[in-house]
């Protein structure tokens, strides 16, 4: 199932302020995280996941997220989203008190990994869901959907696809507006990502789907590339390439926003971004974690912006 036609314009959801910053070692203070996310608004992000409702005894990373939320709430930036993770009914009533007004529920496609993520079987973990949609269509709240290991899982190797439509297909009926397939282990690659769609896509309109693909054999920007051609044009995305799956062997983060940004501008389809700006923040968050940027885009400029100084 392939379109002649790529999209004129891809939207991305910035992951890094949660799904970037969950699995740090170090402590991250509120300060850092809200000017993270006023500098990706800056930079031309229009939905930029904020934080986490989870339980701080399961990811203490995400414990000030009634801080963080509230402060950006405070001073939005104009036309730009800024949904929440809700694992649960007392995650979202949280979120609302906090003045959320979009959230994300996170399913798997394998049995494995949701026993070991969430402790409950798929159809366990997507009726615990049922609660919030149902909450969150009273509230006048929209709900993203995410599902983990599309291709493949750290337990169980590869996805079988109709997996993965049956968890979608059964997130689109609860009342997900949107929902993400994420390669979780980064084991993905061009033919597994178009099998998994075109099984998706049967059930699944393709504008109701995102692709959340992780770089840990450097296949991101291929499937990114795989999933334009399949009329996918919504991608998620992590600034600086933060994040990655403590579940799999050196796995690193989601494919950096750069990246991604670099790779749709070379072929014609607007963002919104700027890059500049963006590199900048990459450059920014790195320097408060006490790393480079795992991007290869942000380094790239970053060196020829130090190769023009000296060279002046």
């Amino acid at each position: 199932m392939m379109i002649s036609n790529l999209p004129s314009s891809v939207r991305i959801v910035e992951v890094g302020p949660r799904d970037g910053l969950q699995n740090e070692k170090q402590v991250v203070p509120a300060d850092v995280k809200v000017e993270l996310i006023s500098r990706l608004a800056d930079a031309g992000l229009k939905t930029i996941e904020a934080t986490s409702f989870v339980s701080p005894k399961w990811v203490p990373q995400m414990g000030d997220n009634t801080e963080v939320l509230t402060r950006v709430l405070a001073q939005p930036a104009p036309g730009v989203a800024y949904p929440v993770l809700t694992p649960n009914l007392k995650g979202f009533e949280a979120a609302l008190a906090a003045g959320a007004r979009e959230v994300a529920v996170f399913g798997a496609a394998s049995e494995s990994f949701s026993q070991k993520n969430i402790n409950c079987s798929i159809a366990e973990s997507l009726e615990r869901f049922r609660p919030v949609t149902e909450a969150a269509r009273t509230a006048g709240v929209k709900v993203r959907g995410y599902i983990s290991c599309v291709v493949g899982c750290p337990y169980e190797g590869a996805v079988a696809p109709h997996k993965v439509a049956e968890v979608a297909a059964t997130l689109l009926e609860m009342g997900c507006y949107e929902i993400s397939l994420g390669d979780t282990i980064g084991t993905g690659n061009p033919a597994s990502v178009r099998r998994m769609l075109e099984a998706v896509m049967r059930s699944v309109p393709v504008d109701k789907l995102a692709g959340h693909y992780h770089d840990t054999y450097g296949m991101a920007a291929a499937n990114v590339a795989a999933s334009l051609d399949m009329g996918v044009a919504v991608f998620d995305a992590s600034v600086g390439g933060l994040g990655g799956c403590p579940y799999a062997a050196g796995a690193s983060g989601n494919v950096a926003t750069e990246d991604l940004v670099w790779l749709l501008h070379g072929m014609g389809i607007a963002t919104g971004i700027d890059l500049d700006r963006l590199v900048d923040t990459a450059a920014w968050i790195s320097a408060q974690l006490g790393r480079e940027p795992a991007s290869r885009v942000a380094r790239a400029v970053l060196a020829k912006r130090a190769q023009a100084r000296s060279a002046n």
